[in-house]
């Protein structure tokens, strides 16, 4: 057994390397699963383990140590003296462990890199594509993954989706394509060079904006991240021609030779670019007379049909278009995917319609840029908002919408920082606040509020602009339960319930 850095493939001798993998949440598992089959010695660290899992690791041959203290390095690590060390996508750079390791001289990586050495246990390895933006990246990875299985390949969607791509790798049946939704933390930990840098056959960054600044530690360290998607791709970096922080990174990006940017965007497309004529999407990037003519990919009724007919709807499948073409889908196949595709939950979904008030769960919503895109399809809007704004101002996205909004319903631990933004921005708005402490109450409190000042044509929309875990146990869990209690609240609750709003400096 060689160095790290010296293995490059399933088939490399892994046995014996000593590994600590920081981490026992989905991803931290595939890790350890993965080590152990090639017969590394594996240590997870984790605080708070999921108990399910933690059973399941000495089956496989892989010790636990429980993290008592996430700021100091626990002796038993010296005793394994790791060759390596494997962590986790939520891992800050900062993190004791991390900063032990790095003053050792132990190579770090993250899970991404460690499956791209592992890619060819099955042979041929598939083709990377891979996705990533501030929002609309799981609809997007969903969308190609379907463009390109309809046009007959075999195809994985995983990654930040929540597939390990180190499970995809290890799919014994094997796949033509994986395309990997990667978050900004993946990103970070993933090198841009080395025997441990992804080259993609195609990439795609789909959009930029505040999010994540609490462990990036600022504006300019999110957006280098988000950059590396770009390096060493092969056939086609895609971007949003709306957004020029991505137009950016392409042309800053060291990618192989021949390599085309390809630009997307809701209007009539110039040559190289995927957009939209009169009611159709069309590709003028891949084909040969791109100059004089263009292809028809679907119409926008078929965008309506997925449910995807709002504004970050439509630039998801113009993205999810422009990479399933580059890695050769024909047309027929982005029109038929679009027939029989469906939205992932908590992404601007219809709870019900009563009364003419409708109610809406985007709960995905976790940034103030997502929560812009949910807002913009709605005219009349009960905003329930807040959670964990992860160290971004949603002032701006206040001062934005404020003219389309009726009323505010304000949850979760950052109260203060959206009410104090409202105060500043839409004084004049009527604002209540769900002081609820305990999960179970949140929901039906923030429903119960909504209710009592909706009228005919409002849409309630759950679009927080913030994460979840204050509350919830993710962003599932809180779209879930405000379904629920509006179910509830809509067979039998009182109708003549009127809130109070909620006092303000205070």
């Amino acid at each position: 057994m060689g160095r790290p850095d010296e293995l490059t493939s399933w088939h490399d001798d892994w046995s014996g390397l000593r590994v600590l993998v920081l981490g026992l949440g989905v991803t931290g598992f595939s890790v350890a699963d993965t080590l152990a089959e090639l017969g590394a010695r594996v240590l997870v660290a984790a605080r708070q383990p999921d108990e399910d899992r933690a059973r399941i690791l000495p089956v496989i041959g892989v010790d636990l140590l429980a993290l008592d203290d996430e700021l100091a390095v626990p002796p038993d690590l010296d005793a394994l003296d790791p060759q390596l060390v494997v962590v986790s996508p939520g891992y800050p750079p900062e993190h004791a462990l991390i900063t032990w390791a790095r003053d050792r001289g132990t190579p770090v990586w993250g899970d991404v890199e460690l499956a791209w050495r592992l890619r060819d246990k099955v042979a041929p390895a598939a083709e990377w594509i891979l996705i990533t933006g501030t929002n609309g990246k799981t609809t997007t990875t969903q969308l190609t993954a379907t463009m390109l299985l309809d046009d007959g390949r075999r195809v994985a969607p995983c990654g930040n989706i929540g597939v390990p791509v180190l499970d995809a790798i290890r799919d014994p049946a094997g796949f033509d394509v994986l395309v990997v939704e990667l978050s900004s933390f993946q990103l970070h930990w993933m090198p841009v060079s080395g025997p441990g840098a992804v080259h993609p056959l195609a990439s795609a960054c789909l959009n930029l904006a505040d999010d994540h600044y609490d462990w990036h530690g600022s504006a300019a360290a999110y957006a280098a991240a988000k950059a590396k998607v770009y390096a060493n791709t092969r056939v086609a970096c895609v971007y949003n021609l709306g957004d020029e922080a991505t137009m950016r990174m392409v042309e800053e990006a060291e990618v192989a030779e021949g390599c085309r940017a390809i630009g997307f965007g809701a209007a009539v497309p110039t040559p190289s670019n995927v957009g939209v004529v009169d009611e159709f999407i069309v590709d003028r990037a891949f084909l040969d007379d791109r100059q004089r003519s263009a292809l028809e990919l679907a119409s926008l009724d078929d965008v309506m049909t997925a449910g995807l007919a709002t504004p970050h709807g439509l630039a998801n499948v113009l993205a999810a278009a422009a990479l399933a073409r580059a890695a050769g889908a024909e047309p027929r196949a982005v029109r038929d995917a679009l027939r029989h595709f469906t939205v992932d939950a908590h992404r601007t979904q219809l709870v019900l319609t009563e009364g003419e008030i409708a109610w809406v769960d985007d709960s995905k919503a976790t940034n103030p840029h997502a929560a812009a895109s949910a807002l913009s399809a709605y005219r009349s809007v009960v905003w329930i908002v807040g959670g964990l704004l992860k160290g971004v101002d949603v002032a701006p996205l206040v001062q934005s919408h404020r003219d389309r909004l009726r009323a505010v319903i304000v949850i979760g631990s950052d109260r203060a920082a959206v009410r104090a933004a409202f105060e500043r921005h839409a004084p004049e708005l009527p604002l209540f606040e769900v002081e609820q402490e305990q999960t179970d109450g949140v929901m039906p409190a923030a429903v119960r509020l909504a209710a009592g000042v909706a009228h005919a044509g409002d849409t309630v929309l759950l679009a927080p602009a913030a994460a979840s875990m204050d509350q919830f146990a993710d962003y599932a869990d809180r779209g879930n339960r405000f379904a629920a209690a509006v179910r509830q609240h809509v067979k039998g609750e009182s109708d003549d319930y009127r809130p109070t709003p909620a006092p303000r400096g205070d």
